[in-house]
């Protein structure tokens, strides 16, 4: 003879299993659907027309001891194959190239269809601080141009 007992969790564990369930289809539902932050301005670099645009709102998160933000970068005019290296940071001035190709962050890499960069930061972005972008030819002419970020990721 079976005893019934009707506590909480006999009475839901299979309410409880079917929502366990449905979680991946809400998962897959939101990567399939991701969406971003509007699209930085455009600058125009040398030959280069770039639009960097945020993954995310999020403060910098910390990476291997570095704090960064990602970025895809698309460029809309200009020959990537003209492009030596290429450098983002977040900060009052741009990062020479010589501190930069200290590590492996903050070098942007990916296709001609989009470029994809962990733009290097400090653990907040103060005023005055600036999304920068450094670009080096293969004739060694160093190209540089920055865009103001939005006020809601400045550290208050």
């Amino acid at each position: 003879m079976a005893r019934l007992n009707a506590n909480f969790w006999n009475r839901n564990k299979f309410k409880l299993s079917g929502l366990v369930l449905l979680l991946p289809v809400y998962f897959l539902y939101r990567s399939l659907h991701p969406s971003f932050p509007a699209a930085m301005a455009a600058a125009t670099v040398g030959e280069f027309s770039v639009i960097p645009t945020p993954l995310d709102d999020a403060q910098p998160y910390q990476h291997d001891g570095e704090y960064i933000k990602d970025f895809m970068v698309t460029f809309k005019q200009g020959d990537l194959a003209h492009i030596r290296q290429g450098y983002m940071n977040i900060g009052t001035t741009a990062l020479p190239l010589s501190q930069m190709q200290q590590g492996e962050l903050g070098i942007l890499h990916g296709s001609r269809y989009g470029q994809h960069v962990h733009a290097l930061a400090s653990d907040h972005i103060d005023d005055g601080a600036r999304l920068w972008l450094t670009l080096e030819t293969w004739q060694g002419k160093i190209l540089v141009t920055s865009w103001p970020l939005p006020t809601e990721w400045l550290a208050h």
